[in-house]
């Protein structure tokens, strides 16, 4: 299989579909219909639903832990899952107390494992840029500790890029991998925003960036990584149909791409299978898929052993008759079960 690191998965939004049915059980609470959104907004709505069902630290672990191992099956060397250490206070403990769980329980998987993983602490755009600051000073004093990267998620159309500057400069300043959602719900503004407010090194989507040339050239010369999720954009309506995303022309136009799954509970695929996709519905042969990997190794906030021998692994699978990859475990119509 090759070898590939995945960079855009969101924690709780990972989870497997039989994990939140034992919570919403446990809980005495409803199953959320985590496809059942329409929106950007229901999509929120249905993903706080999720999180509300990890009640404690035994729930917390189990997520981490089913996390890492399916992006082990995907064939990852490497996972970087985005996580909100303020998303359980009142449940689970303080902020550093949770990022504390979250690194011992992901330094205990991926060890077992054998493979590696590192966390991207994520600001929440709808809070206050002062929440995001102290999320950030929070994240620096864990760098060096399983802590790589500082993330931006949720609605760009509401939340610029802009306000959440100082926050990122403390992240940058503790060496952590600049990492924000762009170019998603907004385009080349909010891209622009990502690259010259927060000093992006890795863009979470940034697909609208084929609207805007000088915007894609720039991108291409800075070497700018763009941690790109099919099946997420189509589900969310950024773009109409698989077969016309813009995967293939951010390729062809000198920007590096990595492919991650987003959020496999609420869209389907898992990282794998979002593979596939780019080789039978996007038409990248393998050579491209192993850019692509080799992408998402250099660009994560691994260290240097496993970048090395992923990198030498992935010139192997792609020397060989193995570059061809499984069928897809699961489809992206499948609904939880």
């Amino acid at each position: 299989m090759l070898p590939k690191a995945h960079l855009h998965l969101h924690l709780e939004g990972s989870m497997r579909p039989g994990t939140l049915a034992d919570l919403a059980v446990a809980a005495g609470a409803p199953l959320p219909d985590v496809r059942g959104y329409r929106s950007f907004a229901e999509f929120g709505a249905r993903y706080a639903d999720t999180v509300a069902l990890v009640r404690t630290e035994a729930d917390l672990r189990r997520v981490v832990r089913e996390v890492i191992e399916d992006a082990a099956v995907d064939g990852s060397v490497w996972a970087e899952p985005s996580v909100n250490p303020l998303a359980y206070p009142d449940r689970i403990g303080p902020p550093p107390y949770v990022l504390d769980v979250l690194l011992d329980e992901s330094r205990t998987t991926a060890g077992r494992l054998g493979i590696g993983c590192g966390l991207m602490v994520t600001a929440q755009r709808h809070l206050a840029p002062e929440s995001a600051l102290d999320l950030a000073r929070l994240a620096a004093t864990r760098a060096g500790q399983g802590v790589v990267a500082f993330g931006l998620a949720a609605d760009e159309a509401r939340h610029a890029p802009e306000p959440f500057s100082r926050a990122f400069a403390v992240a940058r300043d503790a060496g952590l991998i600049s990492a924000p959602h762009a170019g998603e719900l907004v385009g080349e503004a909010s891209i622009l925003g990502a690259l010259d407010a927060l000093g992006a090194d890795r863009i979470g989507h940034g697909v609208r960036a084929v609207e805007a040339p000088e915007l894609l050239a720039r991108l291409a010369a800075e070497g700018t990584v763009l941690d790109v999720c099919p099946t997420s954009n189509v589900r969310l309506g950024v773009v109409p149909a698989l077969d016309v995303h813009p995967l293939p022309r951010l390729l062809e136009a000198g920007v590096r791409c990595t492919i991650g799954a987003d959020d496999p509970l609420l869209f389907g695929p898992g990282l794998l299978d979002e593979y596939v996709t780019a080789r039978d519905v996007l038409g990248l042969d393998e050579t491209r898929l192993a850019d692509i990997a080799r992408c998402s190794v250099e660009a994560s906030g691994a260290p240097e052993p496993i970048v090395g021998a992923a990198l030498r692994d992935i010139a192997a699978w792609l020397s060989t008759d193995a570059a061809h990859l499984p069928l897809p475990r699961v489809k992206a119509e499948d609904s939880p079960t």
